[in-house]
């Protein structure tokens, strides 16, 4: 393709685009972005990896530059572009609105849909079956107990998915549809097969929408359980996509939990114990020709449900005489990721059997496919198989944790975080691998046709090198990086640190905010207050209604009616104060007068309190590093940024932020993360 047609492309998609929007502004920095996007694409930096890190402020328009830049090119070069986002409200905001707006104005043309997992459908014939009162063997517990408004929803799910209503996904029905009801309708993955005659389920004419169509819009957690299973499951392959992952910054934290394996002893014993007691109605459904895989399977069952039971007995024995001591919340982590000598021999026991368990019940469910080829519809063999295919699912975790127990590290490699959890009735096995840059390479960056990753907070410290190690990229290995600053005016709103008496470390850290807050809300119109915790936020909030503050409360009601509430008194012109913790601090959106008084009560520092991040640190510290200033200060000051960035949502907004944490100015990462905000003019 010459390099031309698709700058000349572009071009002209942009003055259609300017042309027919009334009131556009050109805006400088969106313009940059989307060239530097065709750059990467057409391999002016390194034609052998077109990956770009672009860090784009609030107010750039980073959906529509990534929307101009990767769609012509990839029409032209018979790629696909697969949209990746972390939250709901940015994928409803890109089918809504960003791709109905673009897609008049660009040539060459092009079609988008939305991806959802197969959870998120019903299976068809599993539908028809319940409605029919055709009962599933057993294989779940509350097939044949169903309430009568269970039935009746039954029902009209039936009629609206035959009649065309309703697609069979979950998120399209109005009314929500119980958690144990839907676990006996949702698409299963080894039962709910084209070749066993589901070619019309739900799922299955969704996902034949994801190859006709030229844009496929998902989140990253579906995104990245395709990539897991080896790409192209339910996402086109990787090799024909053009990756554009928005809100990229999630990135290694969900690679991460993709790659987490949990086991809890006595549950999955019971589990299998029940499914063993199935065995003999499945033999009965598949006759004499799947009888080897039933005895198979069988044998393992044998063998694994007593290695379960003894190694429960075991652990149980062990804590109880404290050779093992969780902390107060029953969590044990094993230091380094060494495991006891009892655990490691057992589990390489359970490594074995959980094989033997999945090969079985893999013959099992090629015997049970065959049988539903010879019956098709056989509600019991369909049933048989739907059980079968949840065991798999479940052999295959409880292997993926012995792996990860057991893998064995090299002395430059960073371990696995490795832990057990004490709970009332069960003891849990968990695995979560800390460097998943590896699994990045090899899943993504060393696959796809190319990879835009955007995020307004992809630095920390104005560097990228906090990023780059969480996700495997290197300065120098091709990957571009890009970073365009925000158009609005930072200097006309002010950033404000009082020169306060305590620390938030300090015992009367929460009286000071009792005293100070008030100050900081006298006549303001728009207030917007974030805290550390919820334990610290509702200390507060009760303190200050004690004294006749009207707060609304994060927790005290749903987000979006806390949002419109303070949205309703702001345009009444009423005073109205918002309490909210971390998650506020993140894709709020109150632009104008919604929000003009931003305090922070501590700087976002995270307690490592979890597994995984007491594992992290401890592996920093045993390789010779500092895990506060590598870990703790970067993640601060990504989300510091972040809770800073709720002020000026367009390019007109003013306001002052109140930081009530002096540590800002009397310690010495202090200046590193003031400097990393955006230029608010700064009072002391």
């Amino acid at each position: 393709m010459p390099s031309p047609d698709y700058r000349a492309l572009v071009r002209a998609n942009y003055r259609q685009l300017s042309q027919s929007i009334q009131g556009f502004k050109p805006r400088r920095e969106q313009n940059f972005l989307v060239a530097e996007i065709g750059k990467v694409l057409l391999g002016q930096y390194d034609s052998a990896r077109r990956i770009l890190v672009a860090e784009a402020g609030t107010g750039i328009g980073k959906s529509l530059a990534y929307l101009q830049a990767s769609i012509p090119w990839a029409r032209l070069n018979n790629k696909k572009v697969v949209i990746s986002t972390a939250t709901l409200a940015l994928q409803e905001q890109l089918v809504n609105k960003d791709l109905p707006l673009f897609q008049p104005h660009c040539q060459p043309t092009f079609t988008f849909t939305l991806a959802k997992g197969r959870a998120r459908y019903c299976c068809r014939q599993r539908l028809q079956s319940l409605v029919q009162g055709e009962s599933q063997i057993g294989l779940f517990e509350a097939t044949d107990a169903l309430t009568p408004e269970q039935q009746a929803q039954l029902t009209q799910l039936w009629r609206a998915l035959q009649d065309g209503s309703w697609a069979g996904d979950r998120d399209g029905w109005a009314e929500p549809i119980d958690d144990v009801l839907w676990q006996q309708l949702q698409t299963e993955r080894h039962s709910c097969q084209p070749q066993l005659g589901h070619s019309q389920c739900p799922f299955h004419l969704a996902r034949a929408e994801l190859d006709k169509v030229d844009v496929v819009v998902a989140n990253h957690a579906l995104l990245l359980a395709d990539l897991a299973m080896g790409g192209g499951i339910i996402l086109p392959e990787p090799e024909s996509c053009v990756y554009v992952l928005d809100e990229a910054h999630h990135i290694a934290h969900i690679a991460r939990e993709q790659g987490s394996a949990r086991l809890a002893l006595r549950n999955t014993r019971r589990n299998l114990e029940q499914f063993n007691k199935q065995l003999p109605t499945i033999a009965a459904a598949l006759k004499d020709e799947g009888q080897g895989a039933v005895n198979r399977t069988q044998q393992a069952l044998q063998q694994l449900i007593p290695s379960l039971n003894e190694l429960y007995k075991q652990l149980q024995a062990a804590l109880r005489r404290q050779e093992l001591v969780p902390d107060d919340q029953g969590c044990l982590r094993f230091t380094a990721g060494e495991l006891p000598e009892l655990l490691s021999h057992t589990l390489t026991t359970l490594k074995d059997e959980h094989k033997q368990l999945a090969q079985g019940l893999g013959r099992l469910q090629s015997a049970l496919a065959e049988a539903l080829k010879q019956q098709p519809g056989n509600s019991t063999v369909s049933g048989a198989m739907a059980s079968v295919s949840l065991q798999q699912l479940h052999a295959d975790e409880a292997l993926g944790l012995c792996e990860l127990m057991l893998k064995a590290v090299g002395p430059k490699h960073t371990p696995p975080a490795r832990w057990l959890e004490q709970g009332k009735n069960d003891i849990t096995l968990c695995a979560t691998p800390l460097a998943v840059g590896h699994l990045l390479e090899q899943w993504c960056w060393s696959r796809a046709a190319a990879v835009i990753m955007v995020s307004a907070t992809f630095t920390a410290l104005n560097d990228f090198s906090y990023f780059r190690r969480a996700v495997g990229l290197r300065a120098d290995d091709g990957s571009q990086y890009l970073r365009l600053n925000s158009p609005f005016d930072y200097q006309g709103s002010r950033l404000i640190i009082p020169p306060l008496p305590c620390e938030p470390q300090d015992a009367g850290f929460n009286d000071l905010l009792t005293k100070e807050i008030p100050r900081w809300l006298k006549d303001q119109q728009a207030s917007l207050v974030l805290f550390s915790s919820y334990r610290q936020m509702n200390a507060v909030a009760k303190a200050l209604r004690s004294k006749g503050h009207s707060l609304l409360v994060q927790g005290e009601a749903g987000r979006q009616a806390l949002l419109e509430l303070h949205r309703m008194k702001c345009d009444g012109n009423q005073p109205s104060v918002l309490f909210g913790t971390g998650s506020f601090a993140e894709g709020l959106d109150l632009p104008g007068h919604y929000l003009t008084n931003l305090i922070i009560t501590k700087l976002p520092f995270a307690v490592p309190t979890s597994p995984v991040e007491e594992a992290m640190a401890e592996w920093i510290t045993m390789s010779g590093g500092n895990p506060f200033m590598q870990l703790t200060v970067p993640e601060a000051s990504r989300k510091l940024i972040q809770a800073c960035g709720r002020l000026l949502r367009t390019e007109t907004d003013k306001g002052r932020i109140v930081l009530l944490d002096r540590r800002l100015v009397t310690r010495r990462y202090g200046s590193a993360l003031l400097n990393a905000l955006p230029p608010f003019t700064r009072e002391s």
